[in-house]
């Protein structure tokens, strides 16, 4: 068996096809993977840990809007979809299978010319014009929400939830001792994205003062922002750790969290979801972030505030709060866990199976 997962540019449709490899390696050790991503983006450093075969191939983006690069961007997708034709043709693989990414497009369409099964898994509330676009061709559509089913082709599309990474951890003590943090300290997660969100980072530097001393921070400032502001913080904040990324060490940045901030991306809220892990989101405004924020708010999953007009000394009140109340933290956390269930494995198995 040959899977070929694509996707990148961020981390968000990367994370739930790493699942998917997890668990159908799982249920067939001897499945070979590769991966098709983009040139630039932070998902081959991530993709790296897996063992998985990365490469690359040229294409555009689409825009909703008027915009003079379309014109330009069409011609990288007909070269990419000549050059997916022949990447194809070299690597022979049973299924493709993308959780969006424009990288995707060409991709996809190259596997439908020479049919090749294809897989559409789509995460957020609001559908994005990669997916739409590759829905046509597809032999098959998941949606991680049960509502969005409603808005691809009846005769395909299957309500599944998301594919969740393996996030569970040995020891706990190790994982503190990970980070340097001493058993029975608070600890608040923040991050934003795979590369990095400028205005959590200064919501963040604004909070830090107003934290007690003894809480400790684990910022995760992103591979393509300054960080020079918090790295001399943490100078001042013995207990303020701050780093561009983490990989294999996020699944203990998770576990030791109590309070975790964050963009609303569909996978790593999907990810908090899994471990019931309380949340504060800042969607990145104007974006499908906000029909995901507003999911978790409707439901009380989650904390949302909005990057335009709150400030660090809110985030600061908020994240008190939490770590002040155990009943709260918890109630968030069910909550979170009950609106974005994570798929079930075998009926990712079951589709694989069912398309090759």
């Amino acid at each position: 068996m040959k899977i070929l997962f694509s996707g990148g540019g961020t981390l968000g449709p990367v994370v739930p096809l790493l699942a998917i490899a997890e668990i159908y390696k799982k249920h067939d050790s001897q499945t070979e993977f590769f991966w098709v991503g983009t040139e630039h983006g932070p998902e081959k450093e991530l993709i790296a840990q897996y063992n998985i075969p990365f490469f690359t191939i040229m294409s555009g983006k689409l825009r909703r809007y008027f915009s003079v690069w379309n014109f330009f961007d069409i011609f990288k997708i007909f070269f990419g979809f000549f050059q997916s034709l022949f990447f194809l043709w070299q690597k022979k693989p049973d299924i493709v299978i993308t959780a969006g990414g424009f990288v995707s497009v060409p991709l996809h369409f190259a596997a439908f010319a020479l049919g090749i099964p294809a897989w559409v898994h789509q995460q957020d509330a609001k559908v994005g014009l990669a997916n739409k676009i590759m829905s046509y061709t597809a032999k098959k559509v998941t949606t991680a929400l049960r509502d969005t089913q409603l808005l691809f082709p009846e005769n395909k599309t299957e309500w599944l939830g998301n594919p969740v990474r393996d996030l569970t951890v040995k020891n706990i003590n190790e994982s503190r001792n990970r980070f340097a943090i001493p058993p029975g300290a608070p600890v608040i997660l923040a991050m934003g994205g795979g590369t990095g969100s400028s205005n959590i980072n200064n919501l963040v530097m604004e909070a830090l003062p107003k934290w007690p001393r003894d809480w400790h921070i684990i910022h995760l400032v992103g591979r393509e922002r300054p960080r020079a502001l918090q790295e001399r913080a943490t100078g001042v904040f013995t207990n303020y750790h701050v780093y561009p990324f983490l990989k294999e060490e996020m699944k203990d940045a998770y576990a030791i969290a109590d309070v975790v901030i964050t963009r609303a991306g569909f996978a790593t809220i999907t990810e908090l979801a899994a471990l019931g892990k309380p949340a504060i989101i800042l969607p990145i405004s104007g974006t499908h972030q906000d029909v995901n924020a507003k999911l978790l708010s409707d439901n009380q999953a989650a904390i949302v505030l909005d990057e335009r007009t709150d400030n660090g000394l809110k985030l600061a009140r908020l994240v008190v709060n939490l770590l002040e109340s155990e009943d709260y933290r918890l109630s968030l956390g069910k909550q979170l866990k009950k609106t974005l269930p994570p798929a079930d494995p075998a009926k990712v198995v079951a589709i694989v199976d069912s398309l090759v």
